[in-house]
């Protein structure tokens, strides 16, 4: 038994340093162990005055078994499992003729490991298992004695082998996890970019675009009038000097919204404040509350405000309408409901299409809702929003 437990505590001695080691580790453990086997076998040997040749089959298993460390790839199949009965044959054969030397069990522990490495692990259990059978022939209770003490060494050196392999498997997982986490970190990375573009480019559009269409408008009217009426050309240009200022003042409000998003107030009274600007521009609109107002998130509040202001806008520039509603709906439990209809000649293809339309169902969606438009040629267009509050 103090035989065996020298070999163990030689066989930890080796592999200790290799159990930090990432892909390749085991393998050079492994080759070092083999080597210093045959090099403590050669020691017996020689210091024993025993025949050298008796060495030819522990220089075979070196052979066999560093030439197997390159090419026997574990799981293999049938080249693992004739590679390690090799090993097996001839770790019988130095056992016997080396008379029982630590070196020669030095090669059986080698054989326990490569086993452990390439084959599953019940194929490894019963080398384990056959690796004793080395001490047959020897009396019974000298052959029990040893056997089991090189039982317990070979199991022992399986269980370190596995759980080194397990380790360096964990290792190499991790590794992976890892990579893959910073993968998924930098995709998030450019969503998050990409999802605050748009959410400024549909604020610009939705805010300066809405502004400048009024300016446009009143610009233009003023420009019908001015030759006929100067004092109501003057009074049309200083409601367009009221929205170019109310235009430079959202693309502040888009630029703060980087920072923090900005809220129209009161929703009511900012469909109210939309309404008497389409209304200014040319275009008379109502505003309709049903149910009574109550408080909303910040982004179903958003949406439907922008909603009611790209709607409107298209509808002075698109629809060539007398007249257009807004109807701010409270009526339905948990749902709130905007509604921007118009008596015009309805949408075209490409404005029912367009980047505003987009950014609004973008923001219902965003927003837990949904957007749906409907338009019937000289009928007029409706354009609904509907949102969670």
């Amino acid at each position: 038994m103090s035989r065996h437990c020298a070999v163990l505590n030689g066989l930890m001695r080796l592999t200790r340093p290799s159990a930090a080691a990432q892909s390749g580790g085991v393998k050079r453990a492994v080759g070092v162990l083999t080597v210093g086997a045959f090099v403590t076998l050669v020691i017996d040997v020689v210091g024993s005055g025993g025949n050298v040749l008796s060495l030819l089959p522990g220089a075979a298993f070196l052979l066999v078994a560093t030439l197997g460390i390159e090419w026997v790839r574990p799981g293999s199949g049938w080249p693992a499992y004739v590679h390690i009965l090799a090993l097996l044959a001839l770790g019988y054969a130095v056992f016997v003729v080396s008379d029982a030397s630590v070196g020669a069990t030095l090669l059986l522990i080698v054989l326990v490991i490569q086993g452990t490495l390439r084959l599953p692990l019940p194929a490894a259990a019963v080398v384990v298992a056959l690796v004793p059978l080395a001490h047959v022939g020897m009396s019974f209770s000298d052959g029990l004695r040893e056997g089991l003490g090189l039982f317990a060494a070979a199991a022992f050196a399986a269980v370190v082998t596995e759980l080194l392999v397990r380790e360096q498997r964990a290792r190499r997982e991790l590794t992976a996890a890892h990579e893959r986490l910073r993968e998924y970190a930098v995709q998030a990375e450019r969503l998050a970019a990409a999802q605050e573009r748009n959410r400024v480019a549909r604020d610009i559009h939705d805010g300066l675009g809405h502004a400048l269409t009024v300016v446009q408008m009143q610009v233009k009217a003023a420009r019908a009038v001015l030759p006929a009426d100067t004092r109501r050309a003057d009074a049309v240009l200083e409601k367009a000097q009221h929205h170019a200022e109310e235009a430079l003042r959202e693309v502040r409000r888009s630029v703060g919204a980087l920072r923090e998003p900005a809220s129209p107030g009161p929703l009511p009274d900012a469909l109210r404040a939309l309404a008497e600007e389409t209304s200014a521009a040319g275009v008379p609109t109502d505003v309709e509350v049903v149910g009574g107002p109550r408080t909303l998130t910040a982004d179903a509040q958003d949406a439907l405000y922008r909603a009611a202001q790209e709607g409107l806008t298209n509808v002075r520039k698109h629809s060539g309408a007398s007249s257009a509603a807004l109807t701010l709906d409270y009526s339905r439990e948990g749902c709130v409901r905007l509604e921007v209809r118009d008596d015009g000649a309805g949408l075209a293809g490409d404005s029912a299409s367009g980047f505003g339309l987009l950014g609004i169902e973008e923001r219902a969606a965003h927003a837990g809702g949904r957007m749906t438009l409907t338009s019937t040629p000289g009928a007029g267009t409706t354009l609904r929003v509907e949102v969670p509050g």
